[in-house]
């Protein structure tokens, strides 16, 4: 059975892409997988994922880049992030941003599982925030999807 929610996945790695792509499918989750932050931005413009999946270190532009250039657009959603190169530095950029998870890489299935529900529910909570009152901006969503996840 198919959920209704869409997860895209953006990385550069294909192998990465269908691997993930398969664990999302057998969710039940539709998926739309880029091999590129800019695909993506081109591809996905009428088409919000409920949650984005996107490698943090690709070429051309990069995963916390793509978030920067998503925020400043006023196009929010839940954001998982892997990447083989985590430090401190970059975790506390991309969790400070907004994103819901940083994984490093190779992320076991269970732990990826349990972040996609994290940013599911998440992204649940701010559309009902949103549907509560069009006359709210989508910053009074974030705001009400901060207060109800739990401090890391």
């Amino acid at each position: 059975m198919t959920q209704e929610a869409t997860i895209a996945i953006v990385d550069d790695d294909e192998g990465v892409r269908l691997s993930m792509a398969s664990l999302v499918r057998s969710l039940g989750y539709l998926v739309r997988t880029y091999a590129s932050g800019s695909d993506f931005l081109r591809d996905a413009l009428d088409q919000e994922p409920a949650v984005m999946i996107s490698d943090l270190r690709m070429p051309g532009m990069n995963g916390d880049e793509l978030q920067a250039r998503l925020l400043a657009d006023g196009r929010r959603f839940p954001i998982i992030f892997l990447t083989g190169y985590a430090t401190d530095a970059i975790k506390q950029r991309v969790l400070d941003a907004g994103a819901t998870c940083l994984l490093s890489k190779p992320a076991d299935g269970e732990t990826i599982v349990r972040c996609i529900e994290q940013a599911l529910d998440r992204s649940r909570v701010m559309h009902q925030a949103i549907d509560v009152s069009t006359r709210n901006p989508p910053e009074i969503a974030v705001a009400c999807v901060d207060l109800t996840t739990p401090a890391k």
